[in-house]
């Protein structure tokens, strides 16, 4: 029997809305945002919320979860202190080395300045593939799974692209400082925000002289980082930009050029005073607007490609206003709601490359391969390079996930992770990460039949009722559950031809329409 042809079409490019058909919520902007009741707190459920905070929805994350509770889940999901990464070696050693760097390039004839800069785009591409392949293997551990996604969100609102910072210290710098107030006072990130290096390069603060202020940063302050479009004037950015000259980077660090900033007075939101550029954030924060733009952005990340209803959106504004713009409480609030459990926003949403990759290591049971060009490469040809979003909005997502290219390459990853590690194909370095890798007990870079020893000993029906529950988010149809039921019998006579079948189910599954789905 050939599996593949009793599947349902695999998700098109132009062909996704059928997927997202449900019925509309019900729900009044008061009961949205209210905590769902316990008695609807069950294993479905602690799936959707594993699946949407993290990755994947594991047996035994599910199991935890569903015994645990959800408060107690959310408090272990979010915790009172964000967990941190380590620092990749190569990006100590970029930062020890710019000061030097900015001599030799000073002293330098023209030849040997192209071979200076060539050497160090060399240097920072290597530590951005360092830094990516440390954060994956955060992002793939289910203890911190939620942190590294909530990062990744608040990450695709304070955006900054490598390709324009051109500096990887910079762009780890700027990450971390993200992650320590990912879940403290949202106007305390903003601050931080604002004197991020990779930011004052992204959006040009360094040019923002008292005599001619330059005004992306207020600009996108405003309309994509605080407020949205319409809530703010032409003035409020002119004046702000004046707030913020002198904002300085030096070597990664932030210095204030105190004889570049404008210290006259200033005009925003209809105040007037001698304002800093931590004041313009006060003041931002004051706008009905910023109660609302967040959960907006939220929303958009993780529940739904449509908007929510603005009275949903003001009521959840409105209490995280009052609870001091908490970045904490408002996860909590968020993924504990009766709207986000709603069936509406079951098994609706595209998966990111990000997720495809992480959701199959966990599934899986798989390590982050240490070859960034095997890990890194499928992400960039699925539509999503880390650390280079294609603007200052970010990424886009959802159905614009999906075209025949990228669709193309999640397939090729899914085949790619179920063949063994052609080490013959490595060079030396990688041969090197790898075994150092393997040295912190990192083996497991490819899919062996131990994943299914203990699917191989149940029937065909169970055997494909635990495929089935295990790895896809939606509910699948009678026909599509007797065919891999069938599937999983024919010519499956004894363990090894079992587990054949097994991994050719799981395969298949795998590159479905319904496994891009969360």
């Amino acid at each position: 029997m050939r599996f593949r042809k009793f599947l349902p079409p695999p998700l098109q490019p132009g062909g996704v809305a059928g997927v997202f058909e449900r019925m509309a919520t019900t729900l009044t902007p008061t009961e949205a945002w209210e905590p769902l009741p316990a008695s609807r707190w069950d294993a479905s459920a602690a799936a959707h919320l594993l699946r949407r905070t993290g990755w994947s929805a594991t047996p035994a994350e599910v199991a935890r979860a569903t015994a645990d509770g959800l408060a107690p889940t959310l408090d272990r999901l979010f915790p009172g202190t964000p967990a941190t990464i380590a620092k990749p070696d190569s990006v100590t050693r970029l930062r020890e080395y710019a000061p030097e760097y900015v001599k030799q390039l000073a002293a330098a004839n023209p030849v040997e300045k192209r071979q200076l800069q060539k050497e160090a785009r060399e240097r920072s591409q290597q530590a951005l593939q360092d830094t990516g392949l440390r954060w994956l293997d955060f992002a793939a551990q289910p203890a911190t799974a939620a942190q590294a996604k909530w990062v990744l969100f608040l990450s695709d609102v304070y955006v900054v692209s490598a390709e324009k910072v051109k500096n990887a210290a910079l762009i780890w710098s700027h990450f971390d400082r993200i992650a320590l107030h990912s879940l403290g006072p949202a106007p305390e990130l903003t601050k931080a925000i604002s004197r991020s290096p990779a930011m004052i390069e992204y959006l040009d603060l360094n040019q923002n002289r008292r005599e001619a202020p330059n005004e992306n940063f207020a600009r996108e302050l405003f309309e994509l980082f605080l407020l949205g479009e319409g809530h703010y004037t032409e003035r409020d950015i002119k004046e702000s930009a004046r707030a913020f000259t002198g904002y300085r980077q030096r070597f990664g660090e932030f210095f204030y050029a105190a004889r570049q900033h404008d210290y006259g007075e200033k005009t925003i939101f209809g105040r007037t005073g001698h304002f800093t550029g931590d004041d313009v954030i006060a003041l931002a924060y004051r706008q009905p607007a910023a109660g609302t733009f967040l959960p907006h952005e939220l929303a958009k990340f993780y529940l739904t490609d449509e908007p929510l209803p603005a009275a949903q959106l003001e009521a959840l504004g409105a209490w995280w206003s009052a609870h001091d713009y908490n970045l904490r409480a408002l996860a909590q609030r968020f993924f504990a709601s009766q709207l986000f459990f709603d069936q509406e926003y079951r098994a609706n949403f595209i998966k990111s490359p990000v997720q495809l990759y992480l959701g199959l290591v966990q599934d899986l049971n798989l390590d982050v391969t240490p070859v960034p060009r095997l890990v890194l490469n499928p992400l960039r040809q699925m539509g999503q390079a880390l650390y280079n979003p294609p603007n200052v909005r970010g990424w886009v997502g959802g159905r614009n996930w999906i075209n025949s290219a990228t669709l193309a390459a999640r397939r090729r990853l899914v085949g790619a992770l179920f063949n063994p590690l052609n080490e013959d194909k490595l060079n030396a370095d990688e041969i090197a990460a790898l075994n150092a890798a393997r040295a912190r007990g990192e083996t497991k870079f490819s899919v062996d039949n131990a994943v299914f020893a203990d699917l191989a000993k149940l029937d065909p029906a169970a055997a494909a009722d635990r495929l089935l529950g295990n790895f896809l988010a939606a509910p699948v149809s009678s026909a599509f559950r007797d065919t891999v039921r069938q599937f999983l019998t024919s010519g499956a006579h004894d363990d090894a031809s079992r587990l054949r079948q097994l991994r050719r189910t799981a395969t298949v599954l795998m590159e479905s329409s319904e496994y891009q789905l969360c």
